[in-house]
């Protein structure tokens, strides 16, 4: 395997001391997102400035670090994430083959996270009709609890999974075979951890985290709901309808994961292990918990436009990757251009794959911004999500060059003059 595993270097997020400060930073962020924006800590601070002061009151509290931890709310997490597995062991669901692998084999991945979905939301049903808004609350209640357990886990299962890569011969991931086990560690040894057939990455990407999500909106509207002794607000509908209908469309499109760079080209890591079950459920949540202890009201003129904005976003992400998976297989209906090139395979240049390298980021912005809106402008931190967002989608852009460059040589240089603009034509 060592011809198949070549020695790479620390290349990205600054190497080593990035990857050590990345460590410590992502989860921590996700405790300074509620301490500093939450109905306990006194409202969403109106300047940074403010922040600073917060989370050093905060820390040098020994009651603040003791009420990190939450024994109950571990163990509910604990067993929503053994729901999910037993719910991929037994739910049916079609066998697909992924990209072929640097050893020419293909992984089969089990198609069923939307009936998982699906299971999960008639149980949620069932209890808001059974015991109303008030047996949903826990998510609200436990906040704090559920993110150290989520952390943690996350943390125990990179772990396990970097001392398991050393044993036996396991296909690793090309950028995540450094000398450095601090930045291999972050980026992802093994390329495809498995236990039998249960693919660990694909399974997290898609599972636990995404359901999660809607779970904890779901929880926050409810809290709402409750405090305003009735329906909650349109706002908060707002976000809890865009953010369903995304984690449904992504897991309706479940296939469309295994040619993502995630699959494809990045190990395991702690990146993605408390990037799936940790920040995307507790920080993609943001703009509800927000909207439960400050309710907003939006109106029919607001909420048209919004609507508008998150449609336009879900309409161009959907079409680009419905183009670009389609042509990956080599279906082309909408008979697009395209450039061959040296290796024989070929690069779209017309359709949305036309205006920009990645149409569908440009997608996946308008529809965070439509997420954000909702919650008014009293306070810049519910639009975090936005911002980061933003900076994560360039940077992974940023990888995909570097990636394509490597990969397709002097025809990527000639594809970037056919296709000059990397996501938002005219602007970036």
């Amino acid at each position: 395997m060592s011809r198949l595993n070549p020695k790479s270097t620390p290349s990205e997020f600054l190497g080593t001391p990035g990857t050590a400060l990345l460590t410590v930073l992502v989860p921590s962020f996700l405790y300074i997102l509620y301490f500093t924006c939450s109905e306990a800590s006194g409202g969403c601070t109106p300047s940074v400035f403010d922040l600073p002061i917060r989370l050093v009151a905060a820390v040098q509290d020994p009651s603040w670090w003791i009420s990190l931890w939450d024994t109950e709310a571990t163990l509910a997490y604990l067993a929503w994430f053994a729901f999910t597995v037993v719910a991929w062991a037994v739910l049916p669901g079609d066998w697909v083959p992924g990209t072929e692998l640097r050893n020419g084999e293909k992984k089969l991945y089990k198609i069923n996270a939307l009936p998982t979905f699906l299971g999960t939301m008639g149980l949620v049903a069932a209890v808001l009709l059974k015991k109303g808004p008030s047996a949903l609350t826990y998510a609200y209640d436990h906040w704090v609890g559920l993110v150290t357990a989520s952390v943690l886990f996350s943390f125990l299962q990179s772990l396990i999974l970097y001392i398991a890569s050393f044993r036996g011969d396991k296909l690793l991931a090309l950028g995540g075979n450094s000398d450095s086990h601090i930045y291999n560690f972050w980026i992802g040894r093994e390329l495809n951890p498995s236990i039998g057939s249960f693919d660990i990455k694909s399974f997290c990407e898609l599972r636990p985290g995404l359901i999660l999500w809607v779970l904890i909106d779901i929880s926050m509207a409810c809290e709402q709901a409750i405090r305003r002794g009735g329906w909650p607000t349109d706002s908060m509908i707002l976000v809890v309808f865009f953010q369903t209908w995304y984690v449904f469309d992504a897991l309706y499109n479940e296939a469309a994961i295994f040619t993502t760079m995630d699959i494809t080209t990045d190990g395991f890591g702690f990146m993605l292990s408390v990037g799936d079950l940790a920040w995307v459920p507790f920080s993609y949540t943001l703009q509800a918990r927000y909207l439960a202890f400050h309710p907003v009201e939006l109106g029919w003129a607001r909420t048209a436009l919004i609507v508008a904005v998150a449609l336009t976003g879900q309409y161009i992400f959907r079409v680009s990757n419905n183009e670009k998976n389609e042509f990956r297989n080599g279906k082309n209906p909408k008979n697009l251009s395209y450039m061959p090139t040296e290796r024989g395979t070929k690069l779209l240049t017309s359709g949305w794959w036309g205006v920009s390298r990645h149409p569908n980021y440009m997608g996946d912005l308008l529809m965070g911004l439509a997420w954000c809106l909702p919650t008014g402008f009293d306070s810049p931190i519910p639009y975090f999500y936005f911002f980061y967002f933003a900076v994560l989608l360039a940077h992974r852009q940023y990888r995909d060059d570097e990636m394509c460059a490597h990969k397709y040589g002097k025809d990527w240089e000639k594809y970037k003059k056919l296709v000059p603009w990397k996501i938002i034509p005219n602007v970036y």
